[in-house]
């Protein structure tokens, strides 16, 4: 589940409201069209936080997780894509029983959060040259600036691009030859 998250960029909530009827496996599209929330009584599904339904591509590095999930759930379309230890819908709650915390520390990004998944898969998208108005719809974002608030590029990316700026810079700088002369002949 938390590569479904981090692939697609959605909220851990979407990723909860995720039902079988929503993936398209011809086309590898997810429609996402609710999400688990928090509410008096327990969780409940809602609509996006955008209030509307949006496409987010299915990459083919988490395809084979989605596929099993589809095949093992049965036809039920309304059936979830991922659940809980105990069959239920996932939540925070039940993420942090899966001993995020503990993973993280070990892994040395203790400071990481549930929702820097998401803030992951916005990079991702922008990592490969993505045009930034495609993961700003991915996201359900209103606005560019909330998208590119989640962007956060790593060395690797900052260096690479310094790198295609001075390659951009010394063709500007090069010396330019003049044209050959046009000779005319009778």
């Amino acid at each position: 589940m938390v590569n479904f998250a981090a692939c697609t960029a959605a909220r851990i909530g979407e990723v909860s409201g995720c039902r079988l009827g929503d993936i398209d496996t011809n086309h590898w599209i997810w429609t996402v069209r609710r999400q688990t929330t928090p509410a008096p009584g327990g969780l409940i599904d809602k609509g996006t936080k955008g209030k509307r339904a949006r496409k987010v591509p299915i990459v083919e590095e988490i395809r084979p997780l989605v596929a099993q999930r589809v095949l093992s759930a049965g036809p039920n379309p309304d059936a979830r894509l991922f659940t809980g230890t105990r069959g239920g819908r996932i939540s925070t709650a039940v993420l942090r029983d899966t001993h995020w915390d503990d993973v993280v520390t070990k892994l040395g990004y203790e400071h990481l959060r549930r929702h820097d998944l998401r803030h992951t898969g916005l990079t991702w998208f922008a990592d490969a040259s993505v045009q930034v108005h495609v993961p700003r719809r991915t996201a359900g974002h209103g606005s560019l600036t909330t998208t590119q608030r989640s962007l956060h590029p790593d060395l690797h990316k900052i260096t690479a691009a310094g790198a295609a700026l001075s390659a951009h810079l010394s063709v500007l700088r090069a010396p330019r030859s003049l044209p050959s002369p046009i000779v005319m002949t009778r």
